[in-house]
C-alpha cells in the first residue's frame, strides 16, 4: 500500500476503538520539523491492523511510523505556508464521520458502548488529530490536487503492468429504486405533536432538564444522547424550516413546537458567533400506522405490474411514483456515494446493507423485485422497488469497461511519483530524529538519511 493512499486509512482508524494506546509505555519515536510521534500512536494504529486481520510484524511498525512522519512533515509545511482549518470545518467533519460511524451500529447507544466513552468524549479526544487530518488533506491537496493523466498515460501505465498484476474487478451493480412511504395518520400525528408539546412546557418550567429529556423521547440518534447538541452550524446544513426557526433565536432562548419532514421540534438557541450557531434540539418523530405501510406496498405492486406488462418504463415510474428526492429524477438510480458513479462493488454494498444482498441475489439484469421494507434516512419504515439494470462478472481490468478505475490507478501512480519526489526534497532541510531501533527500517523515502545528518 503506497504513502499516498495510507494516510487516509491512518485516519479513518481514528474512528476505532482508541484505548490501546493508553495501554502503552509512552516515548518520543521520531521528531520532523519539530512535530513528533509517539510509540503510543503507532501501537494504536498496529493494534488496529490486527483487529483488521492484517499480518503483521516489526516491518508494519515501519510502514505505520513512515505513515505518521509523512503526516507530520506534511503538517510543518502546512505550518510554514500558514495553512488554516476553522473549527467549523473540524466540528462538521467529525459530525459527518460521526453520524456515519453511528448509523454502521445502529444506534448511539451501541457507539458508546463499543467505544466505551459518551460521544462527546469522544469528539474531544479526536479533535486535534482531525484537526491535523483536514490540515494534512489541505497541503496533501497543494502538492498534487492539480495533477492529471491523459488518455496516453493511461494506456501506458496500463500496458506496463505485469499480466499478474492486472487487478481483479469484483462484480459490480448498478440499481435503481421506486420509493413509497406511508401516509401520515393524522391521530398519530396528533399524538406525537401533543408529546412533544407537553416535553416543551416541563422543559420551560423547568420541570425536567432538557438534557434529560432528549434523552428519554427524542427521535434524533444523531444528537439524543448529547443533550439534542449541534454545534457551529452554519445555513444550508438542516432542512429550511429547521434554520428558519433556529437562526432566529436569541441566546438560550426556546423555539415553539415546529415541524419539518422529520417531525416535530423544538430547539434552544446556546450561542451564537456570527453566522454559525450552537443549539441543541428535540425531535419527536411521527410514526406510522401498520395499515399505512401496508397501502404503500400495495401501491408499489400495482406500479411493479405496470413495468412488468411493459405499460410503463422503471424510469418514467421513477419520475412519477417515487418519493425519494434523490434518485426519482435519475431513472430511480442510486449514486455511489464513494465514487460519485452509479456502479457499486457487491461485496462493499453487502457490508452497507446485507438486506439488499439477499434481493439482489435472487434476480437477473432487468428485473424489478417485489416490494421490499427499507428504513429510509429520517429512521422511518417505507417500501421499494429495485430495479437491477447492470451486473457485471469479476474479470481482469480491462480497457474497454475499466478506464475509469485504470485512470484513477495511473493518476494516484503519478501522485505516488510527485509526493516522493516532494518528500526527498524536504528532507534535504527539515529536522528529523528516529531511535536506533527503527533505523534499520526499509523505508520507501530517505527518512533515514535525513535523521542520520542531525
Amino acid at each position: 500500500m503506497k504513502l499516498v493512499s495510507r494516510i487516509f486509512l491512518f485516519f479513518a482508524l481514528l474512528f476505532s476503538v482508541q484505548s490501546f494506546s493508553q495501554q502503552v509505555i509512552d516515548r518520543v519515536v521520531a521528531v520532523v520539523g519539530g512535530n513528533i510521534v509517539l510509540a503510543s500512536e503507532i501501537e494504536a494504529q498496529y493494534n488496529q491492523y490486527l483487529g483488521m486481520g492484517y499480518k503483521t510484524g516489526h516491518a508494519t511498525r515501519c510502514t505505520i511510523l513512515e505513515d505518521l512522519m509523512y503526516q507530520k512533515l506534511l503538517l510543518a509545511q502546512a505550518g510554514h505556508d500558514s495553512l488554516k482549518v476553522t473549527e467549523a470545518q473540524v466540528d462538521q467533519e467529525i459530525d459527518r464521520k460521526l453520524k456515519y460511524y453511528i448509523q454502521q451500529f445502529g444506534s448511539v447507544e451501541k457507539f458508546e458502548q463499543y467505544n466505551g466513552k459518551s460521544v462527546e468524549s469522544f469528539k474531544a479526544d479526536i479533535r486535534e488529530k482531525q484537526k491535523d487530518y483536514l490540515l494534512s488533506q489541505q497541503m496533501q491537496g497543494k502538492i498534487t490536487g492539480e495533477l492529471t493523466v491523459s488518455p496516453n498515460e493511461v494506456h501506458a501505465y496500463f500496458n506496463s503492468l505485469p499480466a499478474d498484476s492486472v487487478p481483479l474487478i469484483n462484480t459490480e451493480i448498478e440499481i435503481g429504486q421506486i420509493v413509497c412511504k406511508p401516509g401520515i395518520n393524522q391521530e398519530l400525528k396528533d399524538y406525537s405533536r401533543k408529546k412533544i408539546e407537553d416535553a416543551r412546557k416541563k422543559v420551560v418550567a423547568g420541570q425536567i432538564d432538557f438534557c434529560a429529556e432528549a434523552a428519554a423521547i427524542s427521535d434524533d440518534p444523531g444528537s439524543k444522547m448529547t443533550c439534542g447538541t449541534y454545534k457551529s452550524i452554519q445555513r444550508g446544513q438542516f432542512v429550511p424550516e429547521f434554520e428558519a426557526i433556529a437562526f432566529h433565536l436569541k441566546p438560550n432562548e426556546i423555539s415553539e413546537v415546529f415541524e419539518t419532514e422529520y417531525g416535530f421540534h423544538f430547539v434552544q438557541m446556546i450561542e451564537r458567533r456570527g453566522d454559525e450557531i450552537d443549539i441543541r434540539h428535540i425531535l419527536v418523530a411521527v410514526q406510522s400506522a401498520a395499515a399505512d405501510l401496508q397501502k404503500a406496498k400495495l401501491k408499489l405492486d400495482s406500479v411493479r405490474h405496470l413495468i412488468q406488462i411493459d405499460s410503463l418504463k422503471f424510469c418514467e415510474a421513477a419520475s412519477k411514483y417515487s418519493e425519494d428526492k434523490d434518485t426519482k429524477n435519475a431513472c430511480g438510480l442510486v449514486v455511489n456515494p464513494q465514487t460519485g458513479t452509479t456502479l457499486f462493488d457487491i461485496e462493499l454494498l453487502g457490508q452497507v446493507d446485507p438486506s439488499i444482498i439477499f434481493t439482489l441475489n435472487q434476480m437477473k439484469p432487468g428485473d424489478v423485485s417485489e416490494p421490499v421494507l427499507m428504513q429510509t434516512r429520517d429512521s422511518k419504515q417505507a417500501y421499494r422497488l429495485i430495479y437491477l439494470k447492470k451486473r457485471t462478472e469479476p474479470h481482469r481490468a480491462n480497457l474497454k469497461d475499466d478506464f475509469p478505475k485504470i485512470q484513477e490507478a495511473a493518476l494516484a501512480q503519478k501522485q505516488q511519483k510527485v509526493i516522493k519526489d516532494w518528500v526527498n526534497k524536504k528532507l534535504l532541510n527539515t529536522y528529523v530524529s528516529i531511535p536506533d531501533d527503527y533505523r534499520a527500517c526499509n523505508f520507501e523515502n530517505n527518512w533515514s538519511k535525513a535523521a542520520s545528518k542531525k
